[in-house]
């Protein structure tokens, strides 16, 4: 045996652990670094991806938008033909002009239901509903207080909104 502490060829042999351990850590490392770019590759991927997704909403919603009452237009179409047919007849007699307009306030009638424009017309005693009524003046009458006297103007609902209130009299208290 040797005092001067190097390994003798014996005591290499002995522990053949040594040089793998070694390498142990450069194998870990090289692991560690490939996973690195396989969850960089995929974060970036998905971060591509959830762009896209949100400038397509984005652009659908813009389409939405601008498309919104294409539907409401269609149906208007026919009432604005017959207005203009009837502006093209100055010499029709006043029973085909009325007749005309009882036709094309049917159009418009039926184009507002289809796009779920809905009237608000309440019947004479009903009662008040500040939701979808506006009470203009409240008058003496022999029915219910605040109940419904007279409709002095329609009002809508779209799509259970109310576009316009019905303005209406209201019964006084007694």
């Amino acid at each position: 045996m040797t005092t001067d502490n190097q390994p003798t060829p014996q005591d290499a042999s002995a522990d053949p652990a040594a040089p793998a351990e070694a390498l142990a850590p450069e194998a870990k490392i090289a692991e560690l670094e490939g996973r690195l770019a396989e969850m960089s590759d995929a974060y970036l991927r998905a971060k591509a991806e959830a762009e896209n997704i949100r400038r397509r909403s984005e652009e659908e919603m813009s389409k939405a938008r601008k498309f919104a009452v294409e539907g409401f237009a269609e149906a208007m179409l026919p009432v604005m033909d017959s207005m203009e047919a009837a502006i093209a007849m100055p010499d029709a007699k006043v029973e085909a002009v009325l007749e005309g307009v009882h036709a094309t306030r049917r159009q418009l009638a039926a184009a507002l239901e289809r796009n779920k424009v809905l009237e608000i017309n309440p019947a004479q005693g009903a009662k008040f509903d500040p939701h979808q009524h506006q009470a203009i003046s409240m008058v003496p009458a022999e029915q219910e207080a605040n109940s419904v006297v007279m409709v002095l103007q329609k009002g809508y609902l779209i799509a259970d909104r109310v576009l316009r209130p019905a303005l209406v009299t209201v019964a006084a208290p007694k």
